[in-house]
């Protein structure tokens, strides 16, 4: 315990205060919290549900940052009980119950070895947590820990569809308790804004009928927010713009309960197409198609309204009052995002400041207070238009104070260092990590150890918080409990130290072996720094869609570690994909060789972890992540012997593709965070009539599969997009697909005959669209012995 004291003591040193001008803002925030009382009712609720045996060992105080020197903190201190049996333990302080919860579950870390982590992903370890009565003591008057920067940002504007969508209270309920332990103070709250925007819109007379042109489908409703898309997957039926609503008001009732400070949607300018009819004056623009096969427009091409147009301000106006209406004031933030992979039609930097306050003036006709937080996604995305000037231009035509920019791919591509800190614009260091909600072991542990401090200690730096801004959630939990870390770090932490401890916490003890291989993922899988987005394009979750004829295809891809992806990038809205015009090449940034030694230590230690929940799924993960590697060069292999035209070793290496297939599905049908099964029925479970229960499994099949429309002989641009290695979907669909692809591969090497693209593409997409209205029935819990499962693929494919 002393090693642990004097780090945590060494941290709330050498604070910051945060910038002056905001600090307005961040008064105003601290004026619409909750009462103390009802700030601490609610962490002892988040204590009840995640440690019932122990709700009477802690006592949590809401005090004034006058005690935590001037800024947010939290205080771990010893509780005074005079040794009276059943009375708390510990005393945990802090300026909101989420920094108390925050220091609850720094104590239950650091002090006890306890780890919390989605439930999909492991779920909580909480059996080397001492029993009541028996909780270690800090030394001394305790261990305060202070912000070094005020906020701690969550979520990115999509992962309401690629993660939230089939969410009901009780889920939402346990994400909310996560992000308290995380940290959390500024979550964005995008539930059930089309019930908004019904209310809002039929005040300029467009009907429901008119709107269900407008919304997507459930699982496409944050592209439809964005202008990327309309009508896709929709209509929403009423029962669901009214449930979610509802939702929404359980959602920021506790978020407020907590001291968080939500951020709620604003006017971009997307609007309906009936929108037009009735203000045929208005400065109303077709925007291009994105990302459709043919330009479809039933989907595609939808509606913008120009900032500077006096109706742009009254409708931005209306839908801040309308929320107002419906949830009280509970912030001055609102997110908008008008021109995200949505250019202005000249960059001209006077134009584009006019554009830039007539967004924030919308907000602030609304709202006298408002403050603009906007995703500086496209300064990445189209960073050939946003040059200096632009970029100035815009972030400097809202009030100094009234703008905070997401720098979003921070730990890639961080915007601050090339923009002089966004010009003196306030900004939060973001890790987007994710895309698309795709299953791969993933993350940049030397970036974000470092990212955010080198930031704030900066000259001149405006930081003003940290933030996880991924796509989709409920995997790599250790990067998210690093980042989540970052809100209290003020220096570079020590990673091979973190991560052991972390290895340490995971399973609840201490481990060789696993500390072994944690410490081989940390220098491979966890720390790639080639400065490529990592996207998971595995041949089995996205097998490639060309004619393979052409030998320098494979030559490209062949020996050693084939797959280092193109530079060559094609963005688009929440879409960032890598391309080539040779082979496509999934990423791989470290030597396969150690990873699988560090498999072999994972199951070197299997004996001594038998029923740890986060073993397991760990242990599934990295089996899986090994062999979809070894499938990528299995499909290389097979390239080969088509284009050697030896079918002999083309018919072996298509068959050890597909038995890799069947092996993968397997082993992921023995964990239960990774099954295709709750997916669906959690879509289903929100239905309230058999269309919509039709509907609502189409939209979730979808989404994970062809993702957007198609013709007979074209896939969808953004198929696989949301990819996801889970059981049931390789049996089903991704298995059927790379069958039919061998057979003609084999059959077209046999007859000499060129390689039938249009063919196989009808049928498979034919099979597809059967696939995504299917009704089939998948397992929703875990069947099979996962460390056998992945001993026996060790032996079978791994071993000399």
């Amino acid at each position: 315990m002393a090693i642990i004291f004097i780090v945590l003591v060494s941290i709330s040193l050498a604070f910051a205060r945060p910038d002056k001008g905001l600090d307005g803002l961040i008064h105003m925030a601290e004026s619409q919290r909750s009462s103390p009382s009802v700030q601490e009712a609610a962490v002892k609720g988040v204590l009840q549900r995640l440690l019932p045996s122990h709700s009477s060992s802690f006592e949590f105080r809401v005090i004034s940052k006058d005690l935590c020197g001037g800024v947010s903190c939290f205080w771990i201190k010893n509780f005074n009980n005079s040794g009276v049996i059943g009375s708390p333990e510990m005393l945990i302080e802090g300026a909101t119950a989420v920094e108390i919860a925050a220091g609850l579950h720094w104590y239950i870390k650091y002090w006890c070895g306890a780890h919390v982590s989605w439930d999909k992903t492991g779920g909580t370890q909480i059996v080397s947590i001492p029993d009541p009565g028996l909780l270690p003591r800090v030394q001394g008057n305790g261990v305060m820990v202070q912000r070094p920067v005020p906020w701690s940002y969550y979520q990115n504007v999509v992962t309401s569809s690629y993660s939230y969508v089939w969410w009901d209270w009780e889920r939402w309920e346990k994400e909310i308790d996560w992000m308290a332990l995380q940290g959390v103070n500024l979550p964005l709250a995008f539930t059930g804004q089309e019930s908004v925007w019904q209310k809002v819109f039929k005040g300029f007379n467009i009907s429901k009928e008119e709107l269900d042109d407008f919304f997507g489908g459930p699982a496409f409703l944050a592209w439809a927010r964005m202008g990327n898309l309309h009508g896709w997957g929709g209509p929403l039926p009423q029962s669901w713009l009214d449930e979610q609503l509802a939702l929404q008001k359980c959602i920021l009732s506790r978020m407020l309960e907590l001291g968080m400070t939500p951020v709620l949607p604003s006017f971009s300018g997307n609007v309906p197409a009936a929108l037009k009819k009735r203000f045929p004056a208005a400065n109303i623009t077709r925007l291009g198609d994105w990302n459709t096969v043919n330009g479809d427009t039933r989907w595609c091409c939808t509606f913008l309204l120009d900032p500077s147009d006096p109706l742009f301000i009254e409708i931005g106006q209306a839908f801040i009052q309308q929320q107002f209406k419906e949830y009280g004031v509970v912030t001055h933030i609102y997110n908008c995002d008008t021109f995200n992979e949505n250019s202005p039609p000249t960059d001209d930097p006077t134009y584009i400041s006019s554009l830039g306050a007539g967004v924030y003036e919308a907000m602030h006709k609304g709202d006298r207070h408002a403050v603009w937080l906007m995703q500086g996604w496209l300064f990445s995305s189209d960073s050939s238009f946003w040059k200096p000037p632009q970029m100035k231009a815009l972030l400097h035509s809202v009030p100094y104070g009234k703008m905070i920019v997401l720098d979003l791919f921070a730990d890639v591509n961080p915007i601050w260092k090339r923009s002089s800190h966004f010009y003196g614009t306030p900004y939060i260091w973001c890790m987007l990590h994710n895309f698309g909600g795709n299953i791969e072991m993933y993350g940049t542990f030397d970036t974000v150890s470092a990212g955010p401090i080198d930031a704030h200690v900066s000259p001149n730096s405006t930081m003003i918080g940290v933030g996880m801004c991924m796509e989709g959630i409920e995997q790599n939990p250790v990067v998210y409990e690093q980042m989540s870390e970052m809100a209290f770090w003020n220096e570079k932490v020590k990673v091979e130290e973190w991560v052991r401890n972390y290895s340490h916490r995971r399973y609840g003890k201490r481990i060789k072996q696993i500390e072994a291989a944690w410490d081989i993922l940390y220098h491979t899988i966890y720390n790639c720094t080639d400065g490529i987005a990592d996207h998971n394009n595995d041949y089995i979750v996205e097998l490639p869609d060309f004619v393979p004829t052409l030998k320098s295809n494979t030559q490209n891809a062949i020996g050693g570690q084939m797959i280092k992806a193109s530079s060559s990038e094609r963005i688009r809205r929440f879409s960032f994909r890598e391309t080539s015009s040779d082979l496509p090449r999934p990423h791989l940034w470290y030597s396969p060789g150690k990873v699988i030694h560090a498999l072999k230590l994972f199951l070197d230690a299997g004996d001594l972890l038998i029923g740890s929940l986060t073993y397991r799924y760990d242990l599934v993960d990295l089996t899986r992540q090994v062999l979809s590697k070894l499938a990528n060069q299995v499909y290389v292999d097979a390239l080969t012997a088509y284009h050697s035209k030896h079918v002999e070793e083309l018919n072996v290496q298509s068959q050890k593709f597909i038995e890799l297939i069947k092996d993968i599905d397997m082993l992921l049908a023995s964990e239960d965070g990774f099954l295709l099964g709750p997916w669906l029925e959690s879509a289903k479970n929100l239905a309230r009539s058999p269309g919509q229960l039709r509907q609502y499994e189409w939209n979730a099949r979808t989404q994970v599969t062809m993702w957007y429309d198609n013709t007979n002989t074209n896939q969808s641009k953004l198929h696989d997009y949301a990819n996801k290695f889970w059981s049931s979907l390789l049996r089903s669909y991704y298995l059927p697909r790379a069958s039919t692809y061998f057979d003609h591969l084999l059959k077209s090497l046999r007859e000499n005959q060129s390689f039938p693209l249009e063919k196989w593409r009808r049928e498979w997409i034919s099979y597809s669209n059967n696939w995504q209205s299917g009704t089939e029935l998948y397992s929703v819990k875990a069947q099979g012995d996962a460390f056998k499962i992945s001993k026996d693929l060790f032996k079978k494919y791994l071993e000399p």
